[in-house]
C-alpha cells in the first residue's frame, strides 16, 4: 500500500510567517511536522509515500533528500549521534506539484498515476497522532476488515464539532458504517459527535466518484472530497474507525502552540524546567492582574 501527503496548501492561518516557510516545516521541538506524517506511514508498513506539494515548498523534498555536506562533515569528526539525526527515512519519497490550488479533490484526482489500481493512504500535515498501532495502521487494518474506503473519527465537544466533517454514522461500535458526511455543519445540526479528520484510506473507487462529483460540487472555488466520499458512502462503501492514540492539531496557531508545549513536555530533558516556568510565568501574570 502507498501513501499520500497533501500538503500543497497556503496555510493562510500562519501568515506572515507562511510566506516563506511551509507549515509542514514548522518544528516541534526538532523535528518539522511532516516528519511525524511520514513516520507514521513507515511504522505501519508504507514504503512509497508521495507529497503533494506547490511552488513555494521545495524545501519539503530538501527536507528528505540526503544532506551531503553534513553527512560528510559528520562522518569526519566521527560524530554517530548527529549522523543518526540527519539519516534519510527509509521510505521512498516522490513529489508532486499541485499547479493550482483547486482543492482537495483536485489534488486526489492527481495522484491517480502513483496509486494505480489499489487502495492508499491519505494524511493532512494538520494532525499528528501518536498512536500504538500507528493511525495509519489502524485504517489498514480496518480496510482489511471491511474493504471499504475509511475515515479517521474521533469524538469531540458540542462546541468544537462544527469546525470539521462530521459522519452521520449507521451503527455505533470501534468501525462504523457511514450513512453521509456533513462538511463543517451549522452548531445545532450535527448528525453525530464523531468528527472526521486528517487521515483517509481510499479504495480506488474514490477516483471515479471524483470524476463524477467535479462539475457538481457544492462548495464553489475549490473541490473538495466530500461529495464524492457521500456517493461511495450511499453504496455502503465507506466505514470510520476511531482513533486510538493522542492527536495534535498543528492546522493552526493555538493548537500548534499547545503542541509544542506538550511535546516538550513529553521529553525528560525539558519536562522539569517547562513545568517552573510555566508556573513562575503564571505566578507573574497573576501578580499583574491584581
Amino acid at each position: 500500500m502507498k501513501g499520500v501527503i497533501l500538503a500543497a496548501g497556503y496555510a493562510t492561518r500562519f501568515l506572515p510567517a507562511s510566506k516563506t516557510i511551509p507549515k509542514e516545516m514548522f518544528p516541534l521541538i526538532d523535528r518539522p511536522v511532516i516528519d511525524f506524517i511520514v513516520q507514521e506511514m513507515v511504522d505501519s508498513g508504507i514504503e512509497d509515500i508521495l507529497l503533494v506539494s506547490s511552488r513555494r515548498k521545495k524545501v519539503l523534498e530538501d527536507y528528505f533528500d540526503r544532506e551531503v555536506e553534513l553527512d560528510s562533515a559528520f562522518s569526519k569528526a566521527n560524530s554517530l549521534e548527529k549522523l543518526e539525526l540527519i539519516k534519510p527515512t527509509s521510505a521512498n519519497i516522490f513529489t508532486l506539484r499541485q499547479q493550482e490550488m483547486m482543492g482537495t479533490g483536485n489534488a486526489l484526482m492527481l495522484v491517480e498515476p502513483f496509486v494505480q489500481d489499489a487502495p492508499f493512504v491519505v494524511a493532512y500535515p494538520d494532525d499528528i497522532v501518536m498512536g500504538n498501532p500507528p493511525l495509519t495502521l489502524q485504517l489498514i487494518e480496518a480496510y482489511k476488515e471491511t474493504g471499504n474506503t475509511i475515515l479517521t473519527v474521533e469524538a469531540l465537544p458540542e462546541e468544537d464539532i462544527s469546525r470539521y466533517g462530521v459522519i452521520d454514522p449507521v451503527n455505533e461500535g470501534e468501525i462504523m458504517e457511514v450513512r453521509q458526511m456533513v462538511e463543517k455543519p451549522v452548531p445545532g445540526t450535527e448528525p453525530s459527535n464523531y468528527a472526521s479528520y486528517g487521515r483517509y484510506l481510499y479504495t480506488p473507487e474514490i477516483f471515479d466518484a471524483l470524476r463524477a462529483t467535479d462539475n457538481t460540487h457544492e462548495h464553489q472555488g475549490e473541490f473538495t472530497q466530500t461529495e464524492a466520499i457521500n456517493q461511495l458512502a450511499s453504496k455502503g462503501k465507506v466505514s470510520a474507525v476511531k482513533m486510538k492514540g493522542s492527536r495534535y492539531d498543528v492546522g493552526e496557531p493555538l493548537g500548534y502552540l499547545l503542541s509544542s508545549l506538550q511535546f516538550g513536555l513529553r521529553q525528560e530533558r525539558f519536562r522539569e524546567t517547562l513545568i517552573l516556568e510555566m508556573e513562575r510565568m503564571l505566578q507573574q501574570d497573576k501578580k499583574l492582574s491584581e
